[in-house]
């Protein structure tokens, strides 16, 4: 284990290396050829700035992946195996990749963008990677192949187009993926045969780390700061959800029976499905196309409530803790995941609620007024 953690540390860093030293390069790249995420509309941001920043979690992720597996005793023992599964990641990934980076640099049409999602989604289930059981959930087990597929393949375009959405002030899709791919490394780390996904996530780990530096601290009148684009949250939305459906998955054969394994996933992914699923709802009620952009999502609605951005990146973030600590408490206590997944959508509206009264009174939580 001691040798693991080691290369886990080492692939983080790698990674991290990586991005902190080209990172200066590809902002400097930005600026000479004017790609630039442009102040406006639903943005909150107020100067233009390099939008590119996402560009480097691949490239990073797999040098630092790579790096370790060579310089690991385990690779030349053979341990490490590619899967179909595994190569399936990996081409919808560049799929997601490509489609994000050419809709950072000249622009992507949603319907041919989202044929793309689909594709990279269908790797997945037809290469055996299915949410094939709810584990008690709503009082089901395994769930037949004819909803397996479909809904996998839901679960998959949900988890990449949350975290691209949320990802709409300083720091938020990067914090709450540190946090999401922190646990998994952890629970991957705690099961046999599944050192790679630790890796895995280790690597995009590191790179991320490097951005939330430049996103949350980075100065744009120094040309220090950037986004993360498309090419950074639709890449960062994919790898995570085959994170979360390779841990979900029961498959006695590669891991042990977890009756909890679903309820971790889903827990992990709360904060930004639940947000993407509220404002379609709304969207719907109102009778808005559910794919309408407009400045609805949580950190719209928690910053319309007096709160600066950087005190809605904190209150998120708290929430995302809240409810790892409330599923975790309720799951020890003997609580059905049925009625956690109730009491969630309770705490969830309870929040917007709160929320949207707070807009509604003027509070202002910001220093400065």
């Amino acid at each position: 284990m001691s040798g693991g953690i080691c290369s886990i540390i080492s692939a983080a860093l790698v990674a991290m290396g990586i991005t902190f030293g080209i990172m200066p390069f590809l902002l400097d790249f930005c600026r000479k050829r004017g790609y630039y995420d442009l102040p406006g509309g639903r943005k909150v941001h107020h100067c233009a700035i390099p939008r590119l920043g996402g560009l480097l979690f691949m490239p990073s992720m797999l040098v630092a992946l790579v790096s370790v597996l060579i310089l690991s005793s385990s690779w030349w023992q053979g341990v490490l195996t590619l899967k179909v599964s595994s190569l399936a990641m990996a081409v919808g990934a560049f799929l997601i990749y490509i489609i994000g980076t050419v809709d950072d640099l000249v622009g992507m049409k949603p319907n041919h963008k989202f044929a793309v999602q689909l594709v990279a989604a269908l790797l997945m289930p037809f290469c055996g990677l299915l949410i094939n059981n709810f584990y008690g959930l709503f009082g089901l087990h395994e769930l037949p192949v004819w909803f397996s597929y479909p809904f996998t393949v839901f679960v998959i375009l949900l988890v990449v187009n949350s975290i691209n959405l949320i990802d709409g002030i300083d720091g938020l899709a990067s914090g709450l993926c540190i946090c999401i791919l922190a646990a998994y490394i952890f629970l991957y780390l705690q099961m046999e045969r599944t050192f790679v996904y630790a890796l895995v996530a280790s690597g995009l780990l590191g790179s991320l780390v490097a951005f939330f530096y430049f996103n949350m601290w980075g100065k744009a009148e120094k040309g220090t700061k950037t986004f993360m684009g498309d090419s950074g949250s639709l890449f960062l939305g994919y790898a995570i959800a085959y994170l979360s459906i390779k841990y979900a998955t029961n498959n006695p054969a590669v891991l042990p029976y977890r009756g909890y394994a679903l309820l971790v996933s889903y827990t992990l992914l709360i904060v930004p499905t639940f947000d993407v699923i509220r404002v379609a709802l709304f969207r719907l009620y109102r009778g808005k196309p559910i794919f309408e952009a407009d400045k609805s999502h949580i950190h719209h609605l928690v910053m319309a409530a007096g709160f600066s951005m950087h005190q809605a990146w904190a209150v998120i973030m708290g929430l995302f803790l809240f409810f790892c600590g409330l599923n975790a408490a309720l799951y020890v206590w003997g609580v059905s995941d049925t009625w956690i997944v109730i009491l969630d959508v309770m705490a969830f509206c309870l929040f917007h609620v709160a929320m949207c009264f707070c807009a509604k009174t003027g509070n202002d939580f910001s220093v400065s007024r």
